[in-house]
C-alpha cells in the first residue's frame, strides 16, 4: 500500500481549512443563506414546472404547497409583529429623543424625499416604455381575439372610463385617511392609517411633560425589543422560508412564460436598475456615505425583499441594519422606515407606468401626453396609498387602465410575470427607505442649536 505523502496532508489540510472558512461564512452572513436559498429554490422550482414535466402538474401543485409552507409561515411571523412595531417605533421616534423637537424637519424633508422618489421612477418607467417600446413586439390583434373573444371592439373597449375621482371630492379622500378609531385602525391592519395614528399619539406625547410620558416610552421601548427579538428569531429560518417561496412561483410560473413578455419584463427591470442607481448615488452625496459600503450594508435586506416581496414584511431588518450597520440614529430610523414600508413605492409607481404604456403599445391606444400625466398623478397617488403587501400593484394597475381607456383583460399577460416583477420593484423600494434615513440622519443635526438667551 502505497504511503500518504506530507503534499497529500497539505492539500487535505487546505481542503479542511477553505470548508470550515465557508461554512463560517455561510452561517455568520445571512444574506449568504438567502442567496442560497433563493438559487436552490429557483433550481427545485424550474424540475417541478412544466418545462421539465418531471411530474405532473397536480403534483407539483401539491409539492410546492408543502415547499412554501416555510415560507408562509415565515410571513405570517412577521405580519405577527408589524402591527405592535411600527406603532412602538413612530412614537417613540417622535416622542423620545431629540426626534421630538425635530419632528417638522424629520417629518417634512421625509416626506419630500419620498413624494420626489416616487413622481421621479414614474417618470424613468414612462421613459425607458418609450423608448424601447415593449409593446410593440407582441402581436396585439393577436391578444385582443384571445383576451376579448374575438366579437369586442378595441375601440369600444377602450373608452376612458368616468371612474376616477374629480376635484370636488378630495376634501372627501383626504377625511378618509384620518383614522376614526385608533383600536380599529389597529385590527384592520391598515398600514397608512396605523402610522397617522402613530404620528398622532407621537405628537400628542409632545406637549405632555417628560414625567407624563416616560412611563409610556418605556412600555413602547419593552414592546419594541420583545418584537424585535421574535424578528431575530424567525429571521434564522429566512433561508428556507425563500428556498420554499421560490420554489413554488418559478414551479407555477415556468421559465417559458417568461418569453412572450420578455421585453416587458426586462423594460421594467432597466427602469428599476435606473431607480435604484438613483437611490444609492442619493445615500452616496446626500447622505455621504460610500456607495459599496451602502451597497454591502442593504444587500441582506435587498434579498429577503426580493424573495418576500412585502416592504413591510422586510421592515424590522430595514430598521436593525439602519440603525446597527448603517449607524442612523434611532429617533429617524424609527420614524422613517416604518413610514417608507408604507408611503415609498417608487419601484410599484415605476412598473405601473412601464406596464400601462406597455398594454397600450400592444393594443394600440394612443393615450397622448395627457394619458401620460394621468399616469403619473395616478400611478403617485395610488402608490403612496398603497400597502406594502405582495400583489398590490395588479390592483392599483386596474384602476390606472379603467381611467385610460386601455382594456383591463390585457392585465392577464401581464398577471404571469408579476410576481417576478413583484420581487425586483419590492427591494428596490425597500432600498429607497434605507437611502432616505442615511440622507434625513445627514441633514438633521444630531442636536438642536441652544438658546443663547436661555
Amino acid at each position: 500500500m502505497p504511503s500518504v505523502t506530507p503534499e497529500y496532508h497539505d492539500l487535505e489540510r487546505s481542503l479542511l481549512t477553505l470548508v470550515d472558512y465557508t461554512a463560517k461564512l455561510v452561517r455568520e452572513r445571512l444574506w449568504l443563506q438567502v442567496l442560497i436559498g433563493m438559487t436552490l429554490g429557483i433550481g427545485t422550482g424550474i424540475l417541478l414546472g412544466p418545462g421539465a414535466a418531471l411530474v405532473e402538474r397536480e403534483t407539483a401543485e401539491a409539492v410546492g404547497n408543502w415547499l412554501a409552507l416555510p415560507g408562509r409561515l415565515f410571513l405570517a411571523s412577521i405580519q405577527f409583529v408589524i402591527v405592535p412595531l411600527i406603532v412602538a417605533s413612530v412614537i417613540r421616534g417622535i416622542a423620545a429623543g431629540e426626534g421630538g423637537g425635530q419632528l417638522k424637519q424629520i417629518s417634512a424633508l421625509t416626506v419630500l424625499f419620498f413624494l420626489i422618489g416616487t413622481v421621479f421612477a414614474v417618470f424613468i418607467g414612462l421613459a425607458v416604455a418609450i423608448l424601447i417600446r415593449p409593446g410593440d413586439m407582441i402581436n396585439g390583434a393577436r391578444l385582443q381575439e384571445s383576451l376579448l373573444g374575438g366579437g369586442a371592439d378595441i375601440a369600444s373597449a377602450s373608452q376612458p372610463r368616468s371612474e376616477m375621482p374629480g376635484i370636488e371630492s378630495v376634501p372627501d379622500v383626504i377625511i378618509d385617511f384620518l383614522p376614526r378609531d385608533p383600536l380599529m385602525t389597529l385590527i384592520s391592519g391598515d398600514m397608512l392609517e396605523i402610522v397617522i395614528v402613530g404620528i398622532i399619539f407621537g405628537a400628542a406625547m409632545l406637549r405632555t411633560t417628560s414625567e407624563q410620558r416616560l412611563p409610556i416610552l418605556n412600555i413602547l421601548a419593552s414592546l419594541q425589543a420583545v418584537c424585535m427579538a421574535i424578528v431575530t428569531f424567525v429571521l434564522r429560518f429566512a433561508p428556507l422560508a425563500v428556498f420554499g417561496l421560490l420554489a413554488q412561483v418559478t414551479a407555477r410560473v415556468g421559465i417559458a412564460a417568461l418569453a412572450g413578455t420578455g421585453a416587458y419584463v426586462l423594460t421594467v427591470l432597466l427602469g428599476l436598475g435606473v431607480l435604484m442607481a438613483f437611490y444609492v448615488v442619493l445615500a452616496g452625496t446626500l447622505g455621504r456615505v460610500g456607495i459599496g459600503t451602502f451597497l454591502r450594508k442593504v444587500q441582506s435586506v435587498q434579498l429577503l425583499a426580493l424573495s418576500t416581496s412585502s416592504s413591510a414584511a422586510v421592515m424590522p431588518m430595514s430598521l436593525s441594519v439602519a440603525e446597527n450597520d448603517i449607524g442612523v440614529r434611532s429617533s429617524i430610523a424609527r420614524f422613517v422606515i416604518p413610514l417608507g414600508a408604507t408611503i415609498n413605492m417608487g419601484g410599484t409607481a415605476l412598473y405601473q407606468g412601464v406596464a400601462a404604456l406597455f398594454l397600450a403599445q400592444v393594443f394600440g391606444v394612443d393615450i397622448g401626453w395627457s394619458g401620460m400625466l394621468l399616469i403619473v398623478i395616478t400611478a403617485t397617488g395610488a402608490a403612496v396609498g398603497s400597502t406594502g403587501t405582495p400583489g398590490v400593484g395588479i390592483v392599483i394597475l386596474a384602476s390606472i387602465l379603467s381611467g385610460l381607456g386601455i382594456p383591463a383583460a390585457g392585465i392577464a399577460l401581464v398577471l404571469g410575470v408579476d410576481r417576478i416583477i413583484d420581487m425586483a420593484r419590492t427591494a428596490v423600494n425597500v432600498t429607497g427607505d434605507i437611502a432616505t434615513a442615511v440622507v434625513v440622519e445627514r441633514l438633521v443635526p444630531t442636536l438642536e442649536e441652544p438658546n443663547p438667551s436661555g
